[in-house]
């Protein structure tokens, strides 16, 4: 009966047109082999081009052969390695911050640090259209959970009047959001932070390695840096390795170490993917680092105004998350399919990642598509969306 149910809810998944499969993708770059078709890829995250370059696969290769393919155990019990030491220091120094600490995901952090900073008693402020690991770690805090309109500093300052509490408040936001693109207004949150007395946390997942100077990311970028009480990031983005971390201080460092359960029950990162992670750093605050920053912004500006003259309601935007709002989850997945026929590949995204009626094409670019395979996708993309009646 139990297996039963499971059918028929996957059945009923299915049915509302939101069924999900996996796709093995045989490559990392900007063109990959789906089965036997190549294709332009277009729904990474690996925003820069670095999960396949050459000093980042030397840096992992070279640690596995000198230190092993495990941490073995938690940091807590013997798998703090002078390798984490050596990452955490890295991302102090680019972030600008007294001390960080190493998650295995950004899924871990967020859960893992919001979970151990608030509880019953305490009030989370968050961006309605925040990450789902932001919102899955306010559930499991037990804290009151209150969400307030996207990017509404104003709703936000009038909630945080009403909600009153003798306990501890924080505001959690993302710097840039994962399925719009667009950035949070950083600068206010910090001025309602200082002005309730409440900690603000920023998941700059999509930011890290892309904005401000030397890619430190949005808070940077807004000037805000010092205002922000934990900034957490990813190094499977951008920086083209694996895990996450919070840039902090030694007190919500130290605080962490002896309360975040994802932290102290997870075998920590392993020595290939730390060493990749360290090279990633050093890459993105490099020249070279700079010239995929520039070169990606000009695909973005040149991919966004195609689009936009092709008749979509794209948003002007910095970052290389470009939505193309479908609506109806069936038109958006036929959408994607007609797209992979012609050779490029653009996820559909549905809900539960978006709100009802708000399933959408997520497309993202990378420093090295050339424009000139972002033209011709420009052109797939209003040729169907014009034969779907979508533009």
């Amino acid at each position: 009966m139990s297996l039963e149910r499971v059918k028929q809810r996957l059945a009923t998944i299915s049915n509302n047109g939101l069924l999900r499969t996996l796709r093995p993708v045989a490559e990392v770059g900007p063109r990959v082999q789906l089965g036997d078709q190549e294709c332009l890829l277009l729904c990474s995250n690996n925003y820069l081009g670095l999960a396949d370059h050459l000093s980042l696969k030397r840096a992992a290769a070279e640690a596995a052969f000198r230190f092993g393919t495990s941490s073995g155990a938690s940091r807590l019990v013997s798998g703090s390695l002078p390798l984490h030491d050596a990452l955490e220091a890295s991302v102090a120094n680019w972030k600008g911050t007294e001390t960080a600490l190493l998650f295995n995901s950004g899924y871990a952090a967020n859960t893992g640090i919001i979970a151990a900073l608030a509880g019953r008693g305490d009030l989370i402020f968050s961006d309605r259209l925040n990450h789902a690991s932001i919102i899955d770690g306010a559930l499991l805090s037990g804290a009151k959970l209150v969400r307030y309109p996207h990017n509404d500093a104003a709703a936000l300052a009038r909630l945080m009047e009403q909600h009153q509490t003798d306990g501890l408040r924080l505001i959690v936001s993302d710097g840039v959001f994962s399925m719009d693109g667009d950035l949070a207004p950083l600068r206010a949150l910090v001025d309602l932070a200082a002005h309730h007395d409440a900690l603000l946390m920023v998941d700059d997942a999509h930011g890290g390695g892309l904005l401000g100077p030397q890619g430190r990311g949005s808070a940077a970028m807004a000037g805000v840096t010092s205002g922000i009480h934990l900034q957490m990031g990813t190094f499977g983005k951008a920086l083209g390795s694996f895990g996450a971390y919070v840039a902090c201080s030694q007190l919500i460092k130290d605080y962490l170490v002896n309360r975040s359960r994802s932290l102290i029950f997870s075998t920590s990162l392993p020595p290939a993917v730390l060493a990749a992670s360290l090279a990633a750093i050093e890459l993105v605050r490099s020249a070279e680092g700079e010239r995929r920053r520039q070169q990606l912004a000009a695909n973005v500006a040149l991919f966004r105004r195609q689009l936009q003259l092709a008749g979509f309601a794209v948003p002007d935007g910095v970052t290389p998350i470009v939505p193309i709002l479908v609506g109806d989850p069936v038109v958006t997945m036929t959408f994607s399919a007609q797209l992979l026929e012609k050779g490029f590949f653009v996820q559909g995204i549905r809900p539960p990642t978006v709100p009802q009626g708000t399933s959408r094409l997520r497309c993202t670019l990378m420093a090295n598509h050339s424009q000139d395979d972002l033209s011709a996708a420009a052109d797939a993309i209003a040729q169907v969306g014009r034969a779907l009646g979508v533009v």
